[in-house]
């Protein structure tokens, strides 16, 4: 392997040069090969940042074109933030509001102010750095006298969203050599845009907050993880993703179980020798957030500690140990408490297995048929690398393109096992779609580009009638280029309609319901409804109510089937004394939840409360609904005793019914 020519040596097997025992430099390369590398670089980089700011500025003209969001009034903007998203948005404009950011910041972590009866550190409790930085980059940058606080809000939003297809695309480039993966990646993400984000719906949410850093610290693990990058890259992917996993941790609380997925992942690659230690990231992302998050519990109590843990153990003490089991935390109580919380939790959307148009939607982008070739031929090398390490066969730290060993790839190796994983989750949960569906754009993306992959094809095919490096390089330019064609012409006239198109979103109920509640109701009110309704009445009035819309915290959830009561067949008197409890002044029911129809009739609220009171009675494998009283939120309506000496109604329109809770019973019969 080395030679002694003189004072140098000469290490020809990696192709470095020894000037002095402890010196290493790279060999120079001819000033030719360094002019077009440096021109790749620049056009790539160009590509990826021009592919980013464009789907910027596609999303904020759908949202402003969806919701005519620039010629609406402030209450109206804010109606927009739907499915009780709003309520991060409410602690942004407190921000603002506040004497100093610092007197604002104090205010958020002793919090009376929201939720009845209770001093909550919303911080904590809500996750609320993204809205604590936006606001204070607003302040600093003196931005009150450029843009409205809203638009900043939501532009700092769609810049992530930036961010994150831009990492999409750096990750195909890094993996396939060439930035036309980045931009097949970013086109494939944008047309299944439905199964991608969720940031047309609700743009607040935490996840679209978070998975931008998510995204750019799996292109910094892919970077790390490449074999062709020098020592300064490397140090680069290495705190990049260090800043980005501690981002990630910070900014959304159900982040440490995404990271726990792909820490199995890297454990699997550790197991087989195929990387470098990276546990030093987590532990101190882990730490970091743990002390940010006021000493949160949940982090020590997460599975991805515990695998950090037996991963530390196992390779320090080489023991085999057994897999750490799921500790009880309050994120999965409703795993081990059969009742309301445990049905309503189940029957969220996010936990009901994928419909089929969901595969009927990628298999007509091209992107899933093309996604099983790439991943059989890479999960196939893959399997053979790991037969060859296990039978002591070393693994080529010089892989050529005429080798086909694609599998050999340290970072390819990391995106089977990681498509695998998060697709297998996908299969079960829908909501786990938004985590898989976006690598799958970028992996199968960086499949088709790649030459290694097609001449990994052809040496198991043994092909000889044609050079197979040259057919490779042919066919990796001309597959992505014929699918680039084939979905320009169908998918961009679509973009370019759905830009034109005015659509109308309007609420006009809900509007009703807000102003009235802003003109009417004293400010030490206390509202009770359905989680996302407060949300919304939280966002646009500030009053106080019973109930978040957090489904992490098991005494806000108690909390939520407690108001919920108003729609089971309870007696006037036991929902009078229940919303007491909480200190309720004003009731809302809604007439979407009380006269709901649905094809999943096991998931209805209503249904959900008759099967936790015991109100539901089986009769020949059909489930009937049976209690002495009537469904309060429709006998209230009714107006007659008694349940007009407990609720008195002080405002209607065609969604909603808003009730006051009478300080003093009157007893009218």
């Amino acid at each position: 392997i080395f030679s002694y020519q003189g004072p140098i040596v000469v290490c020809r097997s990696v192709k470095w040069i020894l000037t002095d025992p402890l010196t290493v430099v790279s060999p120079p390369l001819p000033s030719a090969v360094f002019l077009q590398r440096l021109v790749k670089l620049f056009f790539g980089c160009l590509a990826a940042v021009a592919c980013g700011m464009l789907y910027a500025i596609y999303l904020s003209t759908y949202h402003d074109r969806k919701f005519w969001f620039s010629s609406r009034q402030e209450l109206e903007r804010e109606i927009t933030f739907q499915g009780g998203s709003g309520l991060y948005y409410y602690y942004y404009k407190r921000m603002l509001t506040a004497p100093s950011f610092e007197r604002g910041f104090y205010e958020l972590t002793i919090d009376n102010r929201t939720v009845s009866g209770q001093t909550i550190n919303a911080v904590e409790r809500l996750s609320l750095y993204p809205e604590l930085i936006t606001s204070f980059i607003y302040r600093v940058t003196g931005s009150q006298d450029l843009m409205e606080p809203i638009y900043f809000y939501i532009g700092a939003v769609f810049g992530l969203q930036a961010v994150y297809v831009t990492a999409l695309f750096v990750s195909s480039w890094v993996m396939s050599g060439t930035w036309v993966a980045g931009m097949l990646a970013v086109a494939w993400y944008v047309i299944n845009r439905p199964d991608t984000t969720k940031v047309e719906h609700a743009i607040p949410l935490r996840d679209n907050w978070a998975l931008p850093y998510f995204s750019c610290q799996v292109a910094a693990l892919t970077g790390f993880l490449s074999n062709k990058i020098n020592s300064a890259t490397e140090m680069f992917c290495y705190l990049t993703m260090s800043a980005t996993t501690f981002t990630f941790l910070l900014v959304w609380e159900h982040s440490h179980y995404v990271l726990f997925i792909q820490g199995l992942c890297l454990f699997l690659l550790d197991s087989f020798d195929l990387m470098a230690d990276i546990h030093k990231v987590y532990l101190s992302s882990l730490f970091l957030a743990y002390l940010f998050q006021f000493q949160n519990p949940a982090l020590l109590s997460s599975p991805l500690l515990s695998l950090l843990i037996s991963s530390v153990l196992a390779r320090y003490f080489q023991v085999e140990l057994a897999s750490p089991s799921r500790p009880k935390y309050q994120h999965f109580v409703f795993l081990y408490i059969r009742d309301f919380v445990t049905n309503f939790l189940l029957c969220q959307e996010s936990f009901q297995t994928p419909v089929q148009d969901f595969f009927l939607r990628l298999t007509q982008a091209s992107v899933l048929p093309f996604y099983f070739l790439v991943l059989f031929v890479c999960l196939l090398s893959t399997l053979q690398t790991i037969y060859r390490r296990l039978s002591g066969e070393p693994m080529k730290t010089n892989l050529r393109l005429e080798d086909g060993r694609i599998g050999e790839q340290p970072e390819v190796i990391y995106h089977v096992f990681h498509t695998l994983l998060f697709g297998g989750l996908a299969m079960v949960f829908e909501g786990m779609k938004y985590l898989w569906t976006p690598y799958v754009c970028m992996f199968t993306a960086f499949g088709v580009c790649s030459p290694d992959l097609w001449m990994t094809v052809f040496r198991w095919l043994k092909l000889k009638s044609i050079h197979p490096v040259v057919l490779a390089l042919i066919l990796s330019t001309a597959v992505p280029t014929i699918i680039g064609f084939s979905l320009w012409r169908e998918y961009f006239p679509r973009v370019l309609a759905e830009l034109s198109e005015l659509q109308e979103f309007y609420d006009p109920d809900t509007v009703e319901l807000m102003s009235w509640i802003k003109t009417q109701a004293p400010m030490a009110a206390v509202f009770a409804g359905s989680p996302q309704l407060l949300g919304t009445v939280k966002l646009c009035s500030g009053w106080a109510v019973t109930s978040l819309p957090l489904y992490s915290d098991i005494n806000l959830l108690r909390r939520s089937e407690d108001t919920y009561q108003v729609y089971a067949m309870r007696s006037a008197e036991d929902v009078y004394k229940i919303l007491t409890s909480h200190k309720t002044n004003y009731v809302i029911i809604e007439e979407s939840i009380c006269n709901e129809l649905s094809h999943n009739k096991g998931c209805r609220i209503k249904d959900l409360l008759d099967i936790s009171n015991g109100h539901v009675v089986y009769d020949r494998g059909e489930i009937y609904s049976f209690s002495k009283h009537g469904r309060f939120c429709q006998e209230i309506k009714m107006n007659y005793s008694p349940y007009t000496n407990y609720f008195t109604r002080v405002f209607w329109n065609r969604s909603y019914h808003v009730y006051k809770v009478n300080s003093v019973i009157s007893f009218q019969y």
